[in-house]
């Protein structure tokens, strides 16, 4: 693969919903560009993208690959994202560091949820994007109804730049509505025809609209579309690229993947329209030295930075680690800096990557990707720096975990094997969380949903034989007391030589802090040496509570009385008289147990609200406020954790899919009586 120059470079997301064909897009891509000289098929498990085992398993992708492709002396990297929304991790990294993205659509399904997250990420980061329809050779295809589907949920600028000549099985092909060109599939390739007479009225009335809408941009182009004189079509795609990278509009073209229609056409249209990487605003870091924010232009005369979107873990090649240059050049053996870890490197293993394929290359310019192999100490997420113009790039903010399942191996002798692993998969993917509950002893995957968890389990199965058990994850409740009581507690023993004697009397209430432990001891009835004592045996006595045996809190203890032996006293004595005070408070106190409170934030549209309120209240949830962020309406409540285990499930199903949810620790409330018993009996068990 050859250098390629900033203007010569093109970066772009496939995004899309699950199933609308990203995979085979990249394909398809590859094939028309030279790239490859057989098209690979999922069902085949032979694609470029989708070469890791769980996704050959799955015939889903469920990792970010860059597929870079060569096309009339331009390079464009592709990102092929998964279409889960679990895999959101991926999806921000992606939007990171490309400057346009091709959405799928399947003609046969139209604009799904999925279509409709990804197109508002990509409206939100001001991306620009070319609608893809994509299955035109499907059944039951409605390409108007698709069309008119895409305007009202996706915008009234979207618009065709291409018309489907027939449907359904006997979809041959489109006519390029700018260029005014037909292109016929032949059963092979597609190939130049002429436009058929029944489509002229349509195709021109489009085109009439399109060059309308190019003329309004300047008075020079109205007066020549106003005298009747033609405008020039050099003048035509720079107006429309223009308009294109402001959103002004929104190219919809149809085609199919799996056939290579549209494909060719694509690539043109990308190469026009889509932007090249210096051609938006500047980058923002923030400088090591002056800690003051700086910007970076994709310029190869700026100092050199980049940006890690995403690592992979290669069982034979160790991490690798893909890179965007933000700005100056990247050689093989360049000295660099690592900000995030102040770790400073030389360059070595640099090549192209297409999938998992290494291909050497030694230089790379601003605006290109690459491939860091065999470097540790670099992650998702850091920046690389030129060592005389340190900067930092903020890294993508990655999701929390919303769900949560307890692990164990299957294999009592992969203990030790299961943290490494767990470990080396969650630099390959940082959106998933990993906990040791040392209170219930449980080992705690956290993840978007199980889809995610299932695949990290998947890999660490596949690359380092672990196999786990899972368990649901346990709640972690506490205890405390509701009534103020006084309590006695008196450690007496004597067995020849020196006794023990501890004599203490405590009052214990309620309090908001989590301990707190006064003194009011007067005469000097228990030695001031001794309080610690008593303040230890207490918080050691907290760690298992009476009822179920969690650890007690928000309580207040008070020592105001006892007695001592100026022989026989210490302080083990007095720390079990603390001991046995809290046990005989136990009988009155009204020992209660608390349950962890989350604060949840769900997002929905209008039309899901008021069944997920309803639902929030049948799990012992309230509602605290609500707020409207770009055409979607938050919910916010607070809810026991207890009743959102699964909620992440739930909330797809609630939803049809289009709800998400982040979810935040609060505090922790009394437990209502009626399920009191019931935790203290599975716990005891």
């Amino acid at each position: 693969m050859k250098e390629y120059t900033t203007k010569e470079i093109r970066n772009i997301a496939i995004l899309g919903h699950q199933g609308t064909g990203k995979t085979s897009m990249s394909e398809s891509l590859l094939f028309v560009s030279g790239g490859i000289e057989k098209k690979g098929e999922v069902e085949r498990k032979n694609t470029v993208s989708d070469y890791l085992v769980e996704e050959q398993n799955k015939q889903t992708s469920l990792s970010l690959s860059l597929i870079p492709a060569e096309w009339k002396n331009y390079k464009l990297n592709f990102l092929d994202v998964p279409g889960s929304d679990e895999f959101v991790g991926d999806l921000n990294q992606a939007l990171e560091v490309v400057k346009g993205a091709i959405i799928l659509i399947d003609a046969s399904k139209g604009v799904e949820v999925g279509t409709e997250r990804v197109w508002n990420e990509v409206r939100k980061r001001h991306i620009p994007a070319i609608l893809f329809i994509n299955k035109m050779d499907k059944e039951n295809v409605k390409f108007e109804k698709v069309l008119e589907e895409i305007r009202e949920k996706l915008g009234k600028k979207a618009v065709p730049f291409a018309w489907p000549i027939g449907h359904e099985e006997n979809f041959e092909g489109f006519v390029n509505v700018v260029d005014m060109n037909a292109r016929i599939y032949d059963g092979d390739v597609c190939k130049d025809a002429e436009i058929w007479e029944e489509k002229r009225p349509k195709i021109d009335e489009l085109h009439n609209l399109i060059i309308e809408s190019v003329a309004e941009t300047s008075e020079e182009l109205l007066e020549l579309y106003l005298s009747g004189e033609e405008i020039p079509d050099e003048k035509i795609k720079q107006t429309l690229h223009k308009s294109v990278i402001e959103g002004e509009l929104t190219p919809v073209i149809v085609g199919s993947a799996t056939k290579t229609i549209g494909i060719e056409t694509l690539l043109n249209m990308l190469i026009d329209y889509l932007p090249a990487p210096d051609e938006l605003a500047p980058l923002t870091a923030i400088d090591q030295k002056t800690k003051e924010e700086v910007t970076r232009l994709t310029h190869d005369d700026e100092p050199f930075s980049a940006y890690v979107y995403k690592t992979v873990v290669d069982p034979f090649l160790g991490t690798v680690n893909l890179v965007k240059i933000n700005s100056g050049i990247l050689t093989s053996g360049q000295e660099i800096v690592i900000p995030n870890t102040q770790q400073q490197k030389k360059i070595s293993n640099l090549s192209a990557i297409s999938g998992k394929n290494l291909i050497e290359q030694t230089t790379f310019h601003a605006g290109d990707m690459c491939a860091i192999a065999k470097m540790d100490g670099i992650e998702t997420g850091f920046t690389l720096s030129d060592p005389k113009n340190e900067i930092m790039y903020e890294p993508v903010k990655q999701p929390t975990p919303v769900i949560y399942i307890a692990v164990h191996p299957k294999n009592k002798n992969d203990e030790d094997k299961i943290s490494m692993a767990l470990h080396r998969i969650n630099i390959e993917d940082p959106t998933f969380e990993i906990l040791r509950n040392k209170e219930t002893a449980q080992l705690l995957l956290g993840g978007q949903g199980m889809t995610h968890l299932n695949y990290v389990l998947e890999r660490m199965k596949n690359m380092f034989k672990v196999e786990v058990d899972v368990q649901d994850q346990k709640i972690v409740y506490r205890e405390t007391i509701k009534k103020q009581v006084e309590a006695e507690g008196k450690h007496k023993k004597q067995s020849g030589g020196a006794g023990q004697f501890g004599h203490v009397k405590i009052r214990f209430e309620p309090s908001k802090e989590l301990f707190v432990f006064k003194e009011e001891v007067f005469g000097g009835a228990v030695p001031r040496n001794y309080y610690p004592a008593v303040e230890k045996g207490l918080i050691e006595t907290f760690e298992h509570g009476p009822l179920a045996g969690f650890p007690v809190i928000n309580i207040k203890a008070t020592l105001f009385d006892g007695s001592y032996h100026p022989v026989d006293s210490n302080e083990l004595s007095f720390k079990l008289a603390a001991s046995l005070a809290f046990k005989d408070a136990v009988k009155t106190c009204q020992p209660t147990i608390l349950e962890p409170i989350v604060k949840v934030e769900v997002t929905v549209k209008d039309q899901y609200v008021g069944d997920v309120m309803g639902d929030m209240s049948k799990r012992r949830g309230h509602v605290i406020g609500m707020n409207q962020v770009e055409g979607f309406q938050v919910v916010v409540a607070e809810v026991p954790e207890a009743e959102i285990v699964s909620y992440a499930i739930d909330l797809k199903a609630l939803t049809q899919g289009s709800g998400s949810f982040s979810r935040e620790f609060v505090r922790y409330d009394e437990v209502p009586n009626q399920l009191i018993d019931k935790i203290v009996e599975a716990y005891k068990k």
